[in-house]
Parts: structure tokens; C-alpha cells; sequence
């Protein structure tokens, strides 16, 4: 089974199309899971002072047709919960979001965000609150990197690694700018970390 993982699309449709041809491409039976910040929220933490508005529409980036490219399951980041922090009204996107869960599973991996712990304490983050999880994929950060145990394990040139079956925690870096995203094989036991071109 191969899942691709792809995350922190921040409403970029051009990337994130990009991606997904990448994707159709590479491994076209991969089962397809979103690592969060599908949306970009255009209020900005510094501008939160309570307010509240009607309408999702009003806070977020939303081109033409994006909804209809995020047909595949994700988690929630943060961009999600400040949209649902600042908005009230009762209307389908909004409720779409609502329901996105915290975690997700591919195959034996846990699928998270990566907001849920600052950068620096995420290893002690993950032995606290899930200290079972072998294999853990995130996003979050745009920036892609893959440790063992909690070190850090530069990615190879081809960007295949082999999992060694000790705690293993995959940064799919982002599709917005970056174009990235991971292939996880569970046959081969591999993460490769991918990157479509920009043409």
C-alpha cells in the first residue's frame, strides 16, 4: 500500500494542482491524506481582538474550483482552527472544516499536523501524548526532514529512506511555494520525500 502525503496548501491551487498531477504521475493507486492548513486564513494571529465574522468566505483565500481538488481525507492545522475560531455562521465549507480530525492513520503511521507542540519540544511532545507511534508524518513547518529517535538524518539525493522500525518522525515539507510532499510505501517500508517541478 502507498499513501502520498501532502500538506500545508495554504489555498494555492496552482501548487497544489501541480502536486497532485506530481502525484497521478508517480504513484497513481497511492491513497492521498492531507497534513492540515488546506486553507489560508487572511486574518493573522496578531489581528485576533475578538471579533467574529458571518461568513468563512470573509477570512479565508478561496479560489475558483480549490474545494474540488481536496477530494482526499485531512487532518486539521492551524490555519483550520483560526477559520473556525473567527467565524460562526452555519454554512457547508465552514462545516467541512469543523469535522476534519486532529489525527489520521496511513496504514501504521499517525498523521498530525504539527501545531499542536512548539518546534524545539516536539520529540518530548510525541513521547507525552503518543508514546506508541512508531511512525508519526506532520507538516506545518514548510520544511521537510525526516530523524530517527530524535536525530536528525539528512535525506538522501534520491529522497528514499528506509524505516528502521524505531520511532520515526517525517516532516512532508509543503505544497505552497515548495511543491513537496512524501511517498510512503508500507510494502517496501520506505518514505521517499518528493518535490514536483514548477515549469
Amino acid at each position: 500500500m502507498q499513501y502520498a502525503l501532502l500538506g500545508d496548501i495554504h489555498s494555492s491551487i496552482d501548487d497544489l494542482q501541480a502536486v497532485l498531477n506530481h502525484i497521478s504521475n508517480e504513484s497513481p493507486h497511492a491513497e492521498l491524506i492531507g497534513t492540515g492548513d488546506l486553507y489560508e486564513c487572511t486574518v493573522s494571529k496578531k489581528k485576533l481582538h475578538g471579533q467574529i465574522y458571518s461568513s468563512v468566505n470573509e477570512v479565508i483565500q478561496h479560489p475558483d474550483s480549490f474545494d474540488e481538488l481536496l477530494s482526499f481525507l485531512s487532518v486539521y492545522g492551524n490555519q483550520e482552527e483560526r477559520i473556525l475560531l473567527i467565524t460562526e455562521q452555519e454554512e457547508p465549507l465552514r462545516n467541512v472544516l469543523s469535522n476534519l480530525p486532529e489525527t489520521l492513520n496511513a496504514g501504521r503511521a499517525l498523521v498530525i499536523h504539527g501545531h499542536q507542540w512548539n518546534p524545539e519540544e516536539r520529540d518530548s511532545w510525541l513521547d507525552e501524548n503518543m508514546p506508541e507511534e512508531v511512525l508519526v508524518f506532520h507538516g506545518h513547518t514548510h520544511q521537510s526532514s525526516f530523524t530517527v529517535d530524535g536525530n536528525n538524518i539528512r535525506i538522501p539525493v534520491n529522497g528514499e529512506v528506509m524505516l528502521s522500525g524505531k520511532r520515526s518522525v517525517v516532516n512532508v515539507g509543503a505544497v505552497v511555494e515548495s511543491r513537496e510532499w512524501v511517498l510512503y510505501d508500507t510494502v517496501e517500508n520506505t518514505v521517499k520525500f518528493m518535490k514536483a517541478q514548477k515549469s
